[in-house]
């Protein structure tokens, strides 16, 4: 299988700590696409992931907190790193309370980045399996009929066969063929399993009967 390259975005309307960025990037083999400001970043498609976003704190018309603020709206999923050569701590605090990685004051170490890199692209690299994940299990939901779907809900909720039949105006042996028939679709080895996957797709409210 092949993998995806690591692709770090920077913004920043410093030219020289954009190239200086940029040369120690790649010299540790990432990928890099390097932005003036908000808009120019905003004007292009964003990287496959895994990726992270290297974020300047002041910028030309809006700044990386407007856009921090703009992402997390839209749930884009970007991880950020900070730096900044005018930050203050009620600044700092507020961009790690928002979700930020880092926030680096101008001039960081090289190291201190590199490691908010690893940071941030491991934080993106779980979020893309998470998603993937997700949408398997969604998948997965859409083979099941909608009387399979009511049981599958049912029995995350910790009722028991002959419950679900009364539940639902059934004999309990037709709840046991379709609880069998939830789990085989599902990739279920275990009840347990199953309570999880019905979690991880918000069916815990109980259909009407």
């Amino acid at each position: 299988m092949s993998v995806v390259p690591a692709h770090v975005i920077v913004v920043d309307d410093d030219v020289g700590v954009r190239e200086a960025v940029d040369g120690l990037l790649r010299s540790v083999g990432l990928k890099v696409s390097l932005f003036g400001s908000v808009a120019d970043f905003l004007a292009a498609p964003l990287p496959e992931r895994p990726r992270c976003l290297i974020l300047d704190v002041r910028l030309p018309g809006r700044s990386g907190l407007d856009l921090q603020s703009e992402l997390t709206n839209t749930s884009a999923g970007l991880p950020v790193i900070f730096i900044t050569g005018h930050g203050d701590i009620p600044m700092s605090v507020g961009a790690m309370k928002a979700g930020a990685v880092e926030f680096l004051p101008k001039p960081f170490r090289d190291q201190d980045l590199l490691d908010a890199i690893q940071v941030a692209l491991d934080q993106d690299r779980a979020q893309m399996v998470g998603a993937a994940t997700e949408a398997a299990l969604r998948a997965r939901l859409e083979t099941l009929t909608v009387r399979e779907r009511q049981v599958f809900a049912l029995v995350a909720t910790g009722l028991l066969n002959k419950q679900i039949a009364d539940e639902i105006g059934v004999a309990e042996i037709t709840v046991k063929v379709h609880r069998g028939q939830v789990m085989k679709k599902m990739g279920a080895r275990t009840i347990v399993d199953l309570v999880r996957m019905a979690d991880s797709l918000s069916l815990t409210d109980r259909p009407a009967a």
